[in-house]
């Protein structure tokens, strides 16, 4: 049984050895209580992003590496990530196990020397019929991470239209208690039946045991309200979710940003406090990607970079709201305000001050990001350069040139041109930003940007 050493002290150990170290303090433990997620005891939810399958030869290898995950955490102040082991078809664990968990502690290891939580994910479709690979995976990652509170273990990525009760269930058990010899307490998510979506037939048949979670994957353009009741009657059940896989665009990897639902399914995470990782770091050409083909797979991503997915899942993690909280050891890598976009001191999206925004109250500033040929891509940024919290926002622009917004997201627009914040978005902490971007034709250059809380 692995006992939990907060890795402050075992820096400081280090340092005593006369070992040079980087010293980073312990994330909060993540709990299960009365069926949510706690992170250090509080209720909160955490935005990040997915790795793609981690298989060999399957060309998104690359992205496996510790400067895309900095780059993530800075740039794009994701709280968590997700590796994706990949352990279907060629080039799997199953077939390369050393490449593939070469690749999957790369990414662990950067995740914690970053203070960011990471799910280890075996992804497959058919993990009841690889128990044994599972079992020996997973015994492997809980000997070595299970001292670190950063990780959790998903242990069924994507189950097909399989029994709960009688397949899926029976190989959970055997891989939890596996994992629960070695590391008592670490999250463990388990997938649920049709890609993992029945979350409400598994809160009918719950696996026992302390800090299970489970499951619940969508992609926005397929999958609507019908999906999210499924998640209110798991919830409403007693079992807690996390979404460790999502998508802007359909559930094939393809389509256009379905940009009413995801703003629909983000109002639904925040509201019920549901921590989602995005699928997927990669370059493929499909529209799940969050960067073009060719794009530097270290980081250090422009605007240009990135694909529509990409530019409008930036602007939702970046925005929303939610820290890790990181013990001050004296050391400048935890200093407790690590990874949430507008930097809430841990408080959701929505939560805090409820009195009016007074005008005055922030600075909003209208950035054209890219122009092409009759289009450009802006953003509008709000700051609140206030003493007291903000909720609720709207600001006004207009264009003398007759450019015209075609796509618009992370706020609501009401009229030309006029947005508003949506529910995850309203509250703006002192010395924090909250940010929306849109498409248009023309050249992009606003005039009388005004609103209700701008200077």
């Amino acid at each position: 049984m692995a006992l939990k050493i907060g890795k402050s002290m075992i820096a400081a150990a280090l340092v005593s050895a006369g070992v040079s170290s980087m010293a980073y303090a312990d994330v909060p433990p993540l709990t299960v209580e009365n069926g949510q997620i706690l992170s250090g005891g509080e209720q909160k939810s955490f935005a990040g992003n997915s790795f793609f399958w981690s298989n060999t030869g399957w060309g998104q290898e690359k992205m496996y590496n510790a400067n895309v995950v900095s780059w993530l955490k800075q740039d794009w102040h994701s709280t968590i990530v997700r590796v994706a082991l990949g352990a279907d078809e060629g080039g799997s664990y199953i077939d390369d196990p050393a490449s593939n968990l070469a690749r999957i502690r790369t990414v662990v290891d950067a995740a914690i020397a970053n203070d960011m939580y990471v799910i280890i994910d075996f992804h497959s479709h058919h993990a009841q019929d690889k128990k044994a690979a599972a079992i020996q995976f997973f015994t492997q990652m809980a000997e070595q991470y299970g001292d670190h509170n950063n990780v959790i273990y998903e242990i069924y990525n994507e189950p097909l239209q399989v029994s709960w009760s009688n397949v899926i269930k029976p190989y959970a058990v055997d891989v939890i208690n596996a994992i629960r010899a070695i590391d008592p307490d670490n999250l463990i998510v388990v997938g649920t039946p049709t890609w993992s979506q029945d979350v409400d037939v598994a809160s009918q048949d719950p696996i026992a045991g302390s800090n299970i979670a489970y499951a619940l994957h969508f992609y926005a353009g397929s999958h609507g309200q019908f999906l999210r009741d499924k998640a209110l009657t798991a919830m409403n059940n007693g079992i807690a979710l996390m979404v460790t896989e999502w998508g802007a665009v359909n559930a094939d990897g393809n389509g256009n940003v379905a940009t009413a639902s995801v703003n629909e399914w983000m109002n639904f995470l925040a509201t019920n406090h549901l921590s989602h990782v995005n699928w997927a770091v990669s370059d493929k050409a499909e529209g799940a990607s969050i960067i073009n083909p060719g794009a530097n797979p270290n980081g250090n991503w422009s605007a240009s970079d990135l694909t529509a997915s990409g530019t409008f899942v930036k602007d939702i993690i970046s925005n929303w709201g939610s820290s890790i909280d990181v013990p001050d050891d004296g050391d400048d890598q935890g200093d407790g305000d690590n990874g949430g976009g507008s930097g809430n001191g841990g408080s959701q999206p929505g939560d805090g001050d409820t009195n009016p925004p007074s005008a005055g109250m922030a600075q909003c500033e209208y950035l054209v990001s890219n122009r092409w040929q009759g289009g450009f891509q802006a953003t509008i940024k709000i700051t609140n350069v206030s003493s007291q919290p903000i909720n609720g926002w709207q600001v006004n622009w207009s264009y003398a040139d007759g450019s015209h917004v075609t796509s618009l997201w992370n706020a609501v627009l009401t009229q030309q041109y006029s947005a508003s914040n949506l529910d995850w978005n309203a509250s703006i902490a002192p010395n924090q930003s909250v940010e929306f971007g849109f498409i248009g034709t023309g050249n992009g250059a606003s005039s009388n940007l005004s609103g209700s809380i701008c200077q």
